[in-house]
């Protein structure tokens, strides 16, 4: 099927209340192109640089998401432009990104990402970790910052029940910060899920899922 048959079957499937961002990443402008003449204006990407390069040449109502595991060094590069970034795993980076933000008069807003999964390749904070962020003090200074929620990733297993299980502890911990609510941290977003599982996420309360070689074939390495 096209890319825009792709995205029509997948969205005919979706709740309303589910998110799709369209994983871009080492696909050309042409290919995004298409998806977006479909309708599609959330668009995932795992290197800044490539990010930057399809931000500059791209139309500007194109909502970029950064999903890949991200340098604090590199934030200032995406900063001005990126609408969610959804792999922040350390106090360090979340600290770098309203350094950033706030050199742009913005708020940028961001995802906690927990480690659900038990490889070790995975990113990602603890329940803990979070919970000593949000209360410290320095916390409170972040005022270019939002929030908006946590994403996960599950294990590379075709075992579903390992999958489901790790989706769950995503949505578990989500809930315990239901209540927790601040000026900068307020959860409305679960993003987990991607084109083998999203299925899955979603039946475990994924509100966000990021779906590539669903909608645009086979993942092209480089």
């Amino acid at each position: 099927m096209s890319i825009k048959n792709n995205l029509q079957h997948i969205n005919s499937t979706l709740p309303s209340y589910v998110s799709l961002i369209a994983v871009s990443k080492t696909k050309p402008t042409s290919a995004i192109l298409e998806a977006y003449e479909a309708g599609q204006r959330a668009f995932g990407e795992n290197k800044i640089q490539e990010m930057v390069e399809k931000h500059e040449t791209l139309p500007k109502d194109i909502q970029w998401h950064m999903i890949g595991h991200l340098q604090s060094n590199k934030v200032k590069y995406m900063a001005s432009f990126v609408h969610l970034i959804h792999g922040v795993d350390s106090f360090k980076t979340l600290k770098e990104i309203n350094k950033q933000a706030l050199k742009h008069e913005r708020v940028i807003n961001c995802l906690l990402q927990l480690k659900i999964a038990k490889e070790d390749t995975k990113f990602g904070l603890s329940k803990l970790d979070i919970e000593h962020i949000l209360t410290s003090e320095e916390f409170t200074s972040l005022k270019n910052i939002h929030i908006k929620g946590f994403m996960g990733m599950a294990s590379f297993t075709e075992d579903s029940s390992i999958i489901r299980t790790e989706f769950k502890t995503l949505q578990n911990i989500f809930s315990t910060f239901q209540d927790y609510k601040t000026f900068n941290f307020n959860p409305s977003i679960i993003s987990m899920g991607m084109s083998g599982d999203y299925k899955i996420a979603i039946e475990e309360g994924s509100t966000m899922i990021r779906v590539g070689s669903s909608i645009f074939g086979t993942r092209n390495y480089t």
